[in-house]
């Protein structure tokens, strides 16, 4: 039944009666004897009341009882009453469990605090006294000190030291050794590495310390004590400490896991705040050290302007005593000098003449334009200085002593700091810098010493300078009868040293063997048009960039002495190309550009191409003989893209080298076709260097074969490159790169190493392999060495290998080549000349080295006709092969591709040869055993 319904069933009476009863049940419990009362025991087993009146039934006697009229209101009461119990029950809990939220967030809110001074810009003792304060509001904590360990010195410091009993002695700035106190309870927390909480009597006797120790000084005994040890990885950095000294006020478990709890967080934000004011003391010091480098190097620029100062004045029209008065005054923003002479010795006359002297207490002591006799300086110190060559400093007495000068103390009034030095010049003292102080504050250093010494020097030079010029001055004042014949002169010299200028500045923008621009002006001269197309978007103007194709084999024939001559003619004939505006320029070796300027559309610069081409291809007599030259150019026209001269010339370069591409003799225009394919090139160029280092290169053998029969003689080795998205690459895809950027040398070396591997698998071990040496290898002398240590190291007869080298590499370095081809024959490596009939082909050079074999071209190959007889190719092949047959050599016929061919090759006497008709060149795996009578 509710609450409210058991209520509203009582009669107005028993209600009254219940809650009378409720409110002082002693008086119930006396009415209990009166007959006809229920028994109280009898309700103690009613449902609705057992459980909730179980405390209060347990003191009642069970003689009590109840009137039986009101045994129903009375249970109702008692279900009423056990409700509201319920309720309370309830209500208690979740006072509880306020109270647990509440320290909680007070715990969670210490921590925030904490953690917040840490990174706060407050000093260590106003963070520290924050902290304690929130401390003190999860616990007591008026007596409160932190305590740190450093274990290396074994000392504590109470950086933190809060008591009612104002201890005396306690210092949060100093260390105090562990063994100093070793009877108090904070050094016993620390070492134990535990908490401790108690009286502090009783925790002296349970941590075994001496109980007659004098403590006095540790402060009075506490009442009650709790310590809690700061440890971080596992090792004990210090404790915090909260005392009592009131018997009503003690500390609980509670409180020591609070205060372990937070000790820890102290100890974070203790080791953050250190951490920061590390950094901050470390960020202090570079600073300090920066700003001890922007003062050396400021103090450096201010002595670099001073000493330009008194270059600029020694130079300049001043008269002699306005030019000191200005060094003086540079020497004064460099250090103290209100005092300040400069004193010149004549050792031939014995003579000082002081031409300069300033000074605050005998202004007019010297004559600036008398000569003193050193004897009248006998007791100076300038005289003293002049005699001792170096720099002296300090005190007039003192520095009297040191250069033994008897009773001197100087010029006039007595000098608290003075210091000197001497200006010398080949060893020989010329005078004398001196600077002194009649303040005491004011004290010269050693800093001042060297600069002093560093500015006199100079001072000496520009007063050589000036004194050489009034010298000069002087004395063609006093032969007036020689002033025109001295103007004249003075007239000629300046002409010549402007023509001298003029020449070299002519000099410096030109190339002293043709005579042209060099390098340097044709910068200058494009930066000009590229900063007037800014300025007028209308103008137009074309660079062209050549060179000489095959310019070096004129210089390997017929000498570099020759080769200048041509460079000279050349530039002759380009200047003929071109109109008054433009310019033509020798960049360096054969390479020549031009800049077109105003020209109106592509067709100009073309033209002008053509004329530089067909002036070049004209032969050219030197030295007796009729030179032949021809030129390819590269145009790169203006275009608001191009920010540099670099630039321009760059694409110029580029368009150049795809006029070689095509046959030489040409020009090309740079367009973007050109700008992407150099991108790829670019591309092509990063690829082989990712390439080499993971190995992607690998050898395809083409079976070279006996004509008649088509049986395999031996192999040539064909590089391959197995790119990772392009596929199977040939040589002619990127070979040119590779030889262009250096990294051919490496790509040949996988491709030995991996063909001496593969070797072995070829026709079961039959015939001779042949590789493509390039001829960058030929350029060391350790070719030949490194080739028969790679053999042996596969244990490969030398026999089996054999190596193709192009004409190109026998003409490059001709000693160096047949030296290594000559140890390799020696070794059992014989070599052979690939594509001849291409280059010079001449017997000239055949029997200079030992070659063992030709291969004729492909390209004579391809043209052979069963109807030719004796012409064309067939007359080529028919000389090649009767020139090899009176050397001794073998002949290989290279691009063999139909029957026919095979056939005339065969008619002309050749034996061997390789090409498709036979095999396209295919991996090591594709060749077995069965290969040899393919």
């Amino acid at each position: 039944m509710p609450l409210e319904a058991a209520d509203a069933a009582l009669p107005p009476a028993e209600r009254g009666w219940i809650e009378a009863a409720a409110a002082q049940p002693t008086r119930v419990h006396a009415a209990a004897p009166q007959a006809g009362w229920l028994p109280v025991a009898s309700l103690a087993t009613a449902p609705a009341t057992g459980e909730v009146l179980a405390a209060v039934l347990a003191e009642w006697p069970e003689s009590h009882c109840l009137p039986l009229s009101a045994a129903a209101p009375w249970r109702a009461f008692l279900a009423l009453v056990g409700a509201r119990m319920a309720v309370m029950r309830e209500l208690a809990e979740q006072r509880q469990a306020i109270e647990g939220l509440k320290k909680t967030a007070r715990l969670q809110s210490a921590l925030y605090a904490i953690a917040d001074l840490a990174s706060s810009e407050l000093d260590m003792p106003e963070m520290l006294r924050r902290i304690h304060g929130v401390v003190g509001e999860l616990m007591y904590a008026r007596n409160f000190y932190i305590a740190l360990y450093n274990a290396e010195r074994d000392t504590l410091r109470f950086i933190y030291f809060a008591d009612e009993h104002e201890i005396k002695g306690v210092d949060t700035t100093q260390d105090v050794p562990a063994a100093s106190i070793r009877d108090s309870l904070t050094l016993a927390v620390i070492r134990s590495g535990r908490a401790a909480l108690g009286p502090s009597l009783a925790l002296r006797s349970e941590f075994g310390l001496d109980p007659d120790a004098d403590v006095s000084r540790y402060g009075p005994e506490s009442v009650d004590w709790l310590g809690v040890p700061m440890i971080e990885a596992g090792r004990v950095r210090g404790a915090v400490v909260v005392q009592s000294y009131d018997q009503a006020t003690r500390y609980s478990e509670e409180d020591r896991a609070l205060l372990s709890f937070v000790a820890q967080h102290i100890l974070t934000a203790l080791m953050r705040k250190r951490a920061q004011e590390e950094l901050e003391r470390r960020v202090e010091e570079r600073t300090q050290a920066l700003m001890a480098e922007v003062r050396e190097r400021q103090r450096g620029e201010k002595l670099q302007a001073a000493l330009y100062s008194i270059a600029d004045l020694a130079s300049s029209e001043l008269d002699m005593s306005e030019m000191l008065r200005r060094i003086h005054g540079v020497v004064g923003e460099l250090m103290y000098a209100r005092n300040f002479y400069i004193a010149l010795y004549n050792a031939e006359r014995g003579t000082v003449r002081f031409i300069y002297f300033a000074d605050e207490r005998d202004p007019g002591l010297v004559d600036p334009e008398a000569e003193i006799p050193v004897g009248k300086l006998r007791n100076s110190l300038t005289l003293g200085l002049l005699r001792h060559g170096r720099p002296v400093m300090g005190p007039a007495r003192k520095v009297a002593q040191e250069m033994h000068v008897p009773g001197g103390v100087g010029l006039g009034t007595l000098a608290e700091d003075w210091l000197g030095v001497p200006m010398l010049d080949a060893g020989e003292v010329r005078g004398a810098v001196v600077v002194q102080s009649y303040d005491p504050s004011v004290r010269f250093t050693e800093d001042d010493r060297v600069l002093l010494a560093y500015v006199a020097q100079h001072i000496h030079t520009a007063l050589a300078r000036k004194q050489a010029k009034a010298e000069l001055e002087r004395r063609v004042a006093d032969r007036t009868h020689e002033l025109a014949e001295a103007v004249r002169a003075l007239r000629a010299q300046v002409a010549e040293r402007e023509r001298a200028e003029q020449r070299l500045m002519h000099e410096a923008l030109h190339d002293a063997l043709t005579g042209l621009p060099n390098r340097s002006f044709f910068y200058h001269a494009l930066e000009r048009a590229l900063a007037q197309i800014r300025r007028d978007p209308s103008h137009h103007f074309a660079v062209l960039f050549l060179d000489l194709d095959r310019f070096k084999v004129i210089n390997d024939s017929v000498g570099h002495l020759i080769g200048d001559e041509v460079l000279k003619e050349a530039g002759l004939r380009l200047s003929t190309c071109i109109r008054a505006p433009d310019v033509v320029a020798r960049l360096g070796g054969d390479e020549f550009a031009l800049l077109l300027e105003g020209t109106r559309n592509p067709e100009d610069a073309c033209h002008a191409a053509q004329r530089v081409i067909e002036a070049l291809s004209e032969p050219m007599r030197i030295g007796g003989k009729d030179l032949f030259t021809s030129a390819s150019v590269g145009i790169a026209l203006s275009h608001e893209r191009y920010r540099s001269a670099e630039e321009l010339l760059r694409d110029a370069d580029v368009a150049m080298y795809r006029a070689k591409a095509h046959g030489r003799q040409r020009f090309e225009i740079f367009d973007e076709r050109l700008h992407s394919e150099a991108l790829r090139l670019l591309e092509v160029e990063s690829d082989l260097r990712r390439a080499i280092q993971r190995s992607e290169f690998e050898p395809h053998f083409q079976p070279i074969v006996r004509l008649r029969n088509g049986r395999v003689i031996g192999y040539e080795a064909l590089l391959r490159w197995r790119h990772p998205r392009r596929g199977l690459l040939t040589p002619q895809e990127f070979l040119a790169v590779a030889e262009e950027s250096g990294s051919v040398e490496q790509i040949d070396w996988q491709m030995f190493e991996k063909t001496c591997r593969e070797v072995r698998s070829l026709a079961d071990g039959y015939g001779y392999v042949t590789l493509n040496v390039s001829p960058r290898h030929f350029r060391s002398p350790r070719l030949a060495t490194q080739m028969l240590d790679l053999l042996d190291a596969h244990r490969l007869s030398h026999e089996r290998i054999r190596l193709e080298v192009t004409e190109g590499a026998l003409f490059d370095n001709p000693e160096q080549v047949r030296a290594t081809l000559e140890t390799l024959r020696t070794a059992g490596v014989v070599a052979a000349l690939d594509d001849f009939g291409t280059g010079y082909s001449s017997l000239s050079y055949l029997h200079r080295f030992p070659l063992h074999a030709l291969k004729i071209d492909r390209s004579f190959v391809s043209a052979l006709r069963r109807d030719e007889e004796g012409g064309g190719s067939a007359a080529v092949v028919r000389a090649v092969l009767a020139m090899a047959g009176t050397l001794g050599m073998e002949v290989v016929a290279e691009g063999i591709e139909t029957a026919e061919q095979r056939d005339c090759l065969l008619a002309l006497g050749c034996e061997h040869g390789q090409g498709f008709l036979f095999s396209q060149a295919r991996p090591a795996s594709e060749w077995g055993a069965g290969a040899r009578g393919h």
